[in-house]
């Protein structure tokens, strides 16, 4: 019965949004943590050192009273909506075995003008990765491991396709805190600002994505030319294609219902609709109600590493905002160009953690609890959401041991300091001026 406790989890956090009940956010991530300590081994190295270091800390500030029940008790809400989050929209990954198109998805995306494969490669897996969310990285890394094996592709030849389709994969996963409204990034703002909404932080993050387009496009592709002459020409869209449309776009319409009718934003719009019209859609294919219950159970499960990793650093992050000096946040408001030089100080500290290992969620999950103090002293805060948006893009390409550089490294069998600072650091260096200047015209 213990494997059935993440989903369990996972339907009690949903309660808490479809309830606005906030102790079924705390039992959930209650649950959450519970599990993970008690299959600590089953976890990754990294997972349960983080995992390990929370609860300690945690531990310490309560006993030294910088944590009182009322802050024990947010750190299990986080833990819960953020474990929950990774989980409902993990969902997604059921349906990649159902459609071809999605096991093709290489040679469908490789087709075309070689001059525009980098583009259409981050423009379609941002646009995949906005509803499969970490389940892109898993399609496209796992189907190109495939392909490459199946076409007995080997040496220079072999690394050039790793070098060149998945690190624009991985760029264009980046960008979907700049554009989606399923991103955790939107979420931990949304969440700790309410007045801020996802279509307010868009349009900036929209022009954001094109500038990092456009400088990968100019680093990248030359070498997409050789990759485009070893590709299988298709003749016509693989079977499904239009089923898969039509499943996704009644994820949207439930998602913009939602919203529209029941005040979610987006992020918990997204968290209820995915899973719903996934499992919806396995039990129109299966007809077997206990088939799909085992599958979307077995799904939560094969998530655990990074769900404890969003767990983990969401109460993390809660234990850590006790110790933020209150007169930090007035100071910084008291500078002449105080909202300039925190989005800036937001975006740069962003990916400086993450080449140290800290990954993303960690570092927005602290920097986001500062965001309604900033509010309280009359900061602008829209850039500053802006900017660590932008910081939390970058920072999931120089995370060693962020998820998606972890699979990437995993599948294209390279090591991850190679993926994070040989083949991203380059391109990160490139963006940061343009990414500068944008801000200073925000702000």
């Amino acid at each position: 019965m213990t494997r059935y406790l993440l989903s369990l989890a996972v339907v009690i956090e949903l309660l808490a949004l479809v309830t606005s009940v906030r102790l079924f956010s705390i039992v959930a991530g209650c649950l959450f943590l519970g599990y993970f300590v008690l299959f600590l081994p089953r976890i990754s190295p990294y997972a349960r050192g983080l995992l390990l270091v929370t609860l300690v800390l945690v531990a310490g500030l309560a006993a030294g009273g910088y944590l009182d029940r009322a802050g024990l008790l947010d750190a299990a809400a986080s833990a819960g909506f953020y474990g929950a989050f990774l989980g409902s929209l993990g969902m997604m990954q059921c349906l990649v075995r159902r459609f071809e198109v999605l096991r093709r998805i290489h040679d469908v995306l490789l087709g075309g003008a070689p001059m525009l494969l980098y583009p259409k490669y981050a423009v379609t897996t941002l646009s995949i990765a906005s509803v499969l969310n970490f389940g892109v990285m898993s399609l496209l890394c796992g189907t190109l491991t495939q392909t490459l094996d199946e076409r007995n592709i080997h040496g220079e030849s072999r690394l050039n396709w790793i070098r060149s389709v998945l690190i624009s994969a991985l760029r264009g996963f980046a960008l979907v805190p700049l554009v989606a409204p399923t991103s955790v990034a939107v979420a931990i703002i949304t969440r700790e600002v309410p007045a801020i909404s996802w279509s307010q932080l868009l349009p900036y993050g929209l022009v954001a994505s094109m500038l990092l387009i456009g400088v990968g496009w100019v680093l990248e592709q030359r070498r997409f030319r050789k990759v485009s002459e070893e590709r299988v020409k298709l003749e016509g869209w693989p079977q499904g294609s239009k089923t898969l449309v039509l499943v996704v776009t009644l994820i949207l319409g439930s998602m913009a219902t939602l919203v529209y009718t029941a005040g979610f934003n987006v992020s918990r719009a997204a968290m209820i609709a995915v899973p719903a019209v996934t499992i919806l859609y396995m039990l129109w294919c299966e007809r077997r109600p206990l088939a799909v219950f085992r599958e979307a159970t077995e799904n939560v499960a094969s998530m655990s590493n990074e769900m404890s990793i969003f767990a983990s650093s969401a109460c993390l992050g809660v234990a850590l905002i006790t110790l933020v000096p209150d007169d930090l946040v007035s100071g910084m408001a008291a500078q002449e160009a105080g909202t300039y030089l925190v989005a800036v100080a937001g975006l740069l500290i962003l990916p400086l953690l993450s080449a140290i290992g800290l990954i993303p969620i960690t570092s927005l999950s602290i920097l986001g609890g500062l965001l309604p103090q900033l509010e309280a002293v009359g900061m602008d805060i829209l850039p500053i959401a802006v900017a660590l948006v932008i910081g939390f893009s970058l920072a999931m390409m120089l995370a060693p041991m962020g998820p998606a550089v972890t699979l990437l490294a995993r599948f294209g069998r390279v090591s991850q300091l190679k993926v994070a600072f040989g083949w991203n650091g380059l391109f990160v260096a490139a963006s940061l001026p343009l990414l500068l200047v944008f801000l200073a015209l925000l702000a």
